[in-house]
């Protein structure tokens, strides 16, 4: 179960989305050749990933920027750049480019340090553009509540794309990031979850200026939490592989 698409259409080119994900797809494919290379790897995360004892100490300052452009593998790489493809062109047509960028990285880096203030003490190198992209999706939740967004569930034999309301989605994505953090070890690896929180609530408190902008509750009573465009439409792409048998 997961997300794949939204209606939400953007009327202008995102072109710094663009310029992100390939940053992202290119610097990852740069090291490739050396993901079976524990030592290699080893080396490049000690140089260029977020960690956090080492921030609590007073230094490596620049993982908090360097480390949203690495990624531990080809699904943590295609499921950020999903997210990012799916959220990322609405809010960066609200905030403008270069505000858009800012705020991306900005968002990044507090999540970033919400995972240092938690695990402060954690040496585990932390990668990936979560973090930002978690605050890509608070600034979503905010401005756009109930824009559609399809939800692909697959189940064992057969697939289904259901459309749910934003908010739905990224609330029950958020609560997830926050029961994940309260029961991880900080001294072993996995999922950052307490930077997807917090660069989550940073991406809400950092939208908070274009919605008051746009008119704040006004806003969401003009559009009923909706886009502020007409939606997407898709075709029907349900598919099955249990015989349907008419009921007589």
């Amino acid at each position: 179960m997961f997300p794949i698409r939204d209606h939400n259409p953007s009327g202008r080119v995102p072109y710094v989305t663009y310029v992100l994900m390939a940053l992202n797809v290119g610097i990852f494919l740069s090291y490739v050749p050396i993901l079976n290379d524990d030592r290699a790897l080893y080396a490049l995360y000690n140089a260029y990933a977020l960690v956090p004892v080492r921030v609590s100490d007073g230094y490596g300052f620049e993982g908090l920027f360097t480390s949203q452009f690495l990624h531990g593998g080809w699904m943590h790489l295609a499921g950020n750049m999903l997210f990012l493809w799916i959220y990322g062109d609405n809010i960066e047509e609200e905030m403008g480019h270069f505000a858009y960028l800012a705020f991306y990285l900005a968002a990044g880096v507090a999540a970033g340090l919400t995972q240092v203030a938690f695990e402060p003490s954690s040496a585990v190198p932390m990668v990936g553009a979560s973090g930002a992209i978690a605050g890509v999706m608070g600034a979503y939740l905010l401005l756009f509540p109930k824009a559609k967004v399809d939800i692909l569930i697959i189940f064992v034999v057969f697939f289904r794309i259901f459309p749910i309301p934003a908010w739905i989605i990224l609330i029950l994505w958020f609560g997830m990031q926050f029961v994940g953090g309260v029961g991880a070890d900080p001294n072993t690896g996995g999922t950052a979850f307490w930077a997807h929180a917090g660069g989550f609530i940073a991406g809400i408190l950092g939208a908070l200026p274009v919605w008051l902008k746009r008119g704040g509750v006004a806003f969401w009573n003009r559009t009923d939490g909706h886009p502020p465009h007409p939606e997407a439409k898709y075709p029907q792409i349900n598919n099955s592989r249990i015989p349907k048998v008419k009921r007589r």
